[in-house]
This record gives C-alpha cells, sequence and structure tokens, in this order.
C-alpha cells in the first residue's frame, strides 16, 4: 500500500512568506516620547526665558546717576504696593518682578517707611537695600561754580547744570523749588543784598550729603551756611572792601570773573586770567567806562529763554549800562572771588578769549583789535 502523500502549497499567513514564524508587533512608544520630549523642552525653555527675564526686571532703568526720584512709603504698604509705587514713578522696570525679588529674599517683612530719593540707574537689589536701611539712607547733591538759577535756553535737560534742574534731578518738584527760591533768607551772607533780589549767585557750587527727608529750604540754607564760611575762612569781605566794595558788590563782580574765564582745576587758588581780568575791570570802572562783559547780556538772554543779542535792553547788559549789573550773574568760585579780592597789578583795559582759549589782553584799542584779527574769527562773530 503505497502512502499518498499531498503536497499542498502553503499560503503565506499575515503576509509572511511561506515557512516563516510571523513577526511581533513593536509596542508604540514613540509618539509618545516625543510628547514628553516636547513638553520638557516647552518647560525648559519656559524656565529659561523667565529667568532671562526676571533678572532683566531687576535691571536699572537708567543710568543717569545723578537723577533722583523722591518716593514715600506710608506704613503697613506691602512689596506689592511698593512696587507698583516704583513703576508708575519708573524707577524700576517691573512691580511683579520686585514683588518677587522681596519675597524671595525674605526681606519682605523689614522693609521700612518713610520718605526717599532713588536713582532708577540702581537695581532692584540696591533700591530694596535703601528700605531695608529706612532713615539712615542718605544722597548728595551737587552744585556748580558758574551755575545759575534756572537755565531756559533748548539745550538738553541732561547738558544743563542749573540750580533748578539739579534739584529737579534730586527728586524735588517744581512748586518746591520754586516756593524754597522766593522764600527770604537770614544770613550775614546777605549784607548789601536788596530787598527783592533773587538768590542768584548765592548756591555755592561743592558736593552736599543730605538725609532724604531734607527739604529744598534745608538744602540751600546749608549751601549759605557753607559760602559765608568760605567768605570768612578766606576775609573776603575785608578784601573786597580794600577794591571799594561790598559784599554783595564783590560776588557780583566775582560771578562775571567767572562766567568770562575758565576755571581753574584747583578752583581754591585764582589763576593769573582770572586775576588779571579782575583788574580790566576795576580799571574800567575807576575810568568810568562801562565793563563792555558780553557774558553779562548772554545771562539775562538765557534767562528770559530769548535769543542773545548784545543790543538787549537790560541793566544786566553791561555793553550798554556803565558800572556793575543790578546782581550776581552766576554762582562764583572760591578761585573768582579770590581773584576779585585780589587783583593783578596792570594796566589793561580790554581782553578776550582767542580760538584757542588763550586770554589776551591789551592797554589800547589798537592792540585789542589786532588780538580780535589774529586770535579771535570765530568766537568773536558767534558771541
Amino acid at each position: 500500500m503505497h502512502n499518498l502523500v499531498i503536497n499542498h502549497k502553503q499560503q503565506p499567513i499575515n503576509g509572511q512568506p511561506s515557512g516563516l514564524k510571523p513577526s511581533k508587533k513593536l509596542p508604540i512608544k514613540q509618539p509618545l516620547f516625543w510628547v514628553i520630549s516636547s513638553l520638557v523642552a516647552i518647560i525648559f525653555g519656559t524656565m529659561v526665558l523667565a529667568s532671562i527675564w526676571y533678572n532683566v526686571q531687576l535691571s536699572p532703568v537708567g543710568n543717569d546717576v545723578g537723577q533722583l526720584k523722591k518716593i514715600t512709603i506710608a506704613a503697613g504698604s506691602t512689596s506689592a504696593q511698593i512696587g507698583k509705587q516704583l513703576q508708575k514713578q519708573s524707577i524700576i522696570r517691573n512691580a511683579t518682578a520686585f514683588d518677587i525679588y522681596v519675597r524671595l529674599s525674605g526681606k519682605n517683612n523689614v522693609l521700612k517707611a518713610g520718605a526717599y530719593r532713588l536713582s532708577p540707574a540702581e537695581s532692584v537689589p540696591q533700591i530694596v537695600e535703601h528700605f531695608v536701611n529706612g532713615s539712615v539712607d542718605q544722597y548728595s547733591i551737587t552744585f556748580y561754580p558758574g551755575a545759575t538759577l534756572i537755565d531756559k535756553t533748548d539745550k538738553a535737560k541732561s547738558k544743563k547744570y542749573d540750580v533748578t534742574t539739579v534739584l529737579e534731578n534730586a527728586g524735588f518738584s517744581d512748586q518746591e523749588i520754586t516756593d524754597a527760591l522766593a522764600k527770604t533768607y537770614d544770613s550775614p551772607l546777605f549784607a548789601g543784598k536788596p530787598t527783592g533780589a533773587s538768590l542768584e549767585g548765592y548756591i555755592y557750587g561743592e558736593t552736599y550729603n543730605f538725609s532724604t527727608g531734607s527739604t529744598v529750604e534745608d538744602i540751600l540754607n546749608r549751601t549759605f551756611t557753607e559760602f559765608y564760611s568760605v567768605i570768612q575762612k578766606n576775609n573776603l569781605v575785608e578784601g573786597f572792601s580794600r577794591q571799594g566794595l561790598d559784599l554783595y558788590q564783590g560776588i557780583t563782580l566775582a560771578s562775571i570773573v567767572q562766567r568770562e574765564v575758565n576755571s581753574p582745576k584747583d578752583q581754591t587758588k585764582p589763576s593769573q586770567d582770572q586775576k588779571q581780568v579782575a583788574q580790566v575791570f576795576f580799571t574800567r570802572l575807576d575810568m568810568g567806562m562801562m565793563l563792555g562783559s558780553d557774558v553779562t547780556y548772554q545771562y539775562v538772554a538765557d534767562k528770559n529763554g530769548v535769543a542773545r543779542d548784545v543790543n538787549i535792553d537790560s541793566k544786566y547788559n553791561t555793553r550798554r549800562y556803565a558800572g556793575l549789573p543790578p546782581g550776581p550773574i552766576a554762582s562764583p568760585s572760591l578761585s573768582a572771588l579770590l581773584a576779585v579780592a585780589q587783583p593783578a597789578e596792570g594796566d589793561y583795559i580790554y581782553f578776550l578769549s582767542g580760538d584757542d582759549d588763550v586770554t589776551y589782553f591789551a592797554r589800547t584799542n589798537d592792540e585789542h583789535e589786532a588780538n580780535i584779527a589774529n586770535h579771535c574769527k570765530i568766537k568773536c562773530i558767534t558771541q
């Protein structure tokens, strides 16, 4: 009996070639991996961006270290409330970042109420330290020799150094400054000062430190005390008297010398040019000549915010009116004050500042005209 062998053609199973075991499908894990990776990347990126944002918001708003802004923190104020005040006055960039920093640093319960003068050039951590220190906080103000009470020219505020701008940069309001400058002050410094005359020339140029609660009146009184101390130490009343001037007149003439001649680096000693210019002015006064000082008409023009004109009709214009002007035209330095108290010897009647910033003196008008032709081709045209 023969065994009947029947060869059946095997069919592929699940698309696999015959004779092969079917493969097992891998679990579908890759899409889940990419979802998780993306979420991690997004979270990490968000954290990096948040960190960058946070650090930027803690950085200073500006870089003008001379500008201060006044802020008063009420008792019981939260860090969030303080942050909003600071942001509103553009002292910080962001109130939320300020609040976060205070809370993370654990200083939210040690911020002290009071009046502060803060600089937008400081970072949030630096500003917070002011609030931690509280009433012991101080700031400085610098007034400049040669400065006027107000500068109404069209110069950028960052290039102005008048008294009003300095006080504004210290955080005082226009009204506070105006009221303080209009007050009458009692000091031997004002001997000879006519009733109603302004404080022009009396804000002595120096750097002063003040507590945060100081008023404009406090600041002005401090400058008056300093000015009179300088006058006493250098016997300026006696020095002016020897030249036939009282204190008010001495300060007035010194203010003109201050603006006419570049101040020496050491402003405690008069330069030879300052002393020689003072000699010219005394000689002119003795001769009954007009002082003829350009800086006097320039002063009154700048004060009134009008174009500089040599023909401007004002008692301050010493090209039109003889004698000293009605009062000082700027704050004189010690060097200018000493130059008036101790003028140089000589018989010069004219002087000019050349294009090279050298001062040239002359005894006659012909010599003076020659100096103009040789040394003042630009300045003498533009003045």
